[in-house]
């Protein structure tokens, strides 16, 4: 890379890159269009290669340009993380930590470790954001959050796993249904009864941990309705829809007329698990995993 180089440069590339239209890229960068043209070529002239393909009607990355967007988008990503850090150290906060995690998670496990992790770090900022597995899966991957509260078994390499909850399955039912803690004996004596489920598509090991719940009852349950979210089950249920399995932990924080069964003699678990990039360099991860 020539010596005339420098991170504007680079942030200009990239907002062209992702833009494809250098006025749109100029009105976001705050620069003229004209002006930026110039820090492109000359980036282009720099380096000895041609970044953008273009003509009246648009703006197309060369392949090196594409490979660029592609190498570049961490390099400075990373680098704004470093300089936001520094600045925060500087303030006396510690650092930031974000956070992905599915519903359950919040019940207990997250609210558990913040309380604690204040206690010792009480200046580390915290972002939280609900998603599905594979969205923190992909959070994580692009470096978007630190670390995830996962229903997985496996994830890609860059990626580790670590179970950080074995939970058991509890039964939601309507309040006014007969079976209750002390007359149930099986999940068998609700095999005519229509189930409301989370959606496969959600976390499909979850949902296969929860077809083995019915496997292992010998029947195969009627569904009336999927979803992703537990209020929507928790509503179906009290509505009379049909009855529902979730992980006992998401049970908490719920005042709808209800009932529960924990399904505690049933060997199959809801494992959550903790996950995070093995390449994230962000210091307050350690300290996050180290309590956990």
């Amino acid at each position: 890379m020539g010596n005339q180089i420098e991170l504007r440069h680079l942030k200009y590339f990239l907002a062209v890159a992702e833009d494809l239209h250098f006025r749109k890229a100029a009105e976001r960068l705050y620069i003229s269009q004209p002006g930026l043209s110039r820090q492109i070529k000359q980036m282009e002239d720099d380096l000895g290669v041609q970044l953008f393909e273009r003509n009246n009607r648009k703006v197309g990355l060369t392949p090196v340009g594409l490979y660029l967007k592609q190498e570049l988008s961490m390099v400075v990503k990373n680098l704004d993380e470093v300089l936001q850090h520094a600045k925060l150290m500087e303030e006396g906060k510690e650092g930031s930590v974000t956070l992905g995690y599915v519903g359950s998670a919040m019940q207990n496990i997250i609210p558990e470790l913040l309380i604690k992790f204040r206690e010792i770090h009480p200046t580390i900022r915290f972002s939280l954001n609900e998603m599905n597995n594979t969205g923190q899966v992909k959070a994580l991957l692009n470096k978007e959050i630190d670390v995830g509260f996962v229903r997985l078994n496996q994830v890609p390499e860059d990626l580790a796993l670590r179970p950080v909850l074995n939970d058991t399955f509890t039964l939601v039912l309507p309040a006014s249904h007969p079976l209750s803690a002390y007359n149930f004996e099986s999940l068998h004596q609700l095999e005519g009864e229509e189930f409301i489920l989370f959606e496969k598509a959600y976390s499909p090991v979850y949902y296969e941990r929860v077809m083995s719940l019915f496997e292992y009852a010998g029947f195969s349950p009627k569904v009336s309705h999927y979803t992703v979210h537990a209020n929507t089950i928790f509503r179906l249920v009290e509505n009379r829809f049909g009855v529902s399995i979730i992980p006992t932990s998401l049970k908490e924080g719920y005042a709808m007329n209800v009932k529960f069964i924990e399904l505690q003699d049933i060997p199959i678990r809801a494992v959550l698990s903790v996950v995070w990039n093995k390449k994230n360099r962000n210091p307050t991860l350690q300290k996050i995993l180290e309590l956990l």
